[in-house]
């Protein structure tokens, strides 16, 4: 018995000992412990960055998309701009050529305007003299009548 004892004694002291050890050892985490422990709380925070990056990336594309719709539109705009510049420049040539014109007419119908106020007086001037004339010619008929 007394090799029983003791054997249940021991194995009672060992089981004493390693859980003692164990409490150390689980409160006073060797060098090498904290250096697994730090790592897998980096590689936690880098799944979470990843997790991050690739929303970040995602988000990115779908804005470079959007960005070249955009893009292509705006040179659509620009080149529809461009020919209605042109088109308005050719608009205004020939809005100054039609003015230059009138321009050229209107001084020739000043012209006109002139010789034809000219040619009214002289007319007017015939007009008074033929009525003279009337008068005259009249005033003998009266008197050719009247037998003078």
């Amino acid at each position: 018995m007394k090799a029983a004892f003791m054997f249940r004694r021991g194995a009672l002291a060992v089981a004493f000992a390693s859980l003692l050890a164990g409490g150390l050892y689980a409160q006073d985490p060797t060098p090498q412990q904290q250096d697994v422990q730090s790592d897998k709380k980096d590689i936690r925070q880098d799944k979470k960055d990843l997790a991050k990056d690739r929303a970040d990336r995602n988000t990115d594309q779908r804005d470079i998309i959007k960005d070249k719709r955009d893009l292509a539109k705006d040179r659509a705009d620009r080149n529809a701009d461009q020919r209605d510049i042109n088109h308005d420049k050719g608009d205004l040539a020939k809005d100054r050529a039609d003015r230059n014109a009138d321009q050229r007419d209107i001084n020739h119908d000043k012209k006109d305007l002139a010789k034809d106020r000219k040619d009214r007086n002289k007319d007017q001037k015939d007009i008074n003299k033929d009525k003279r004339d009337l008068h005259k010619d009249r005033k003998d008929l009266r008197r050719d009548r009247k037998g003078h």
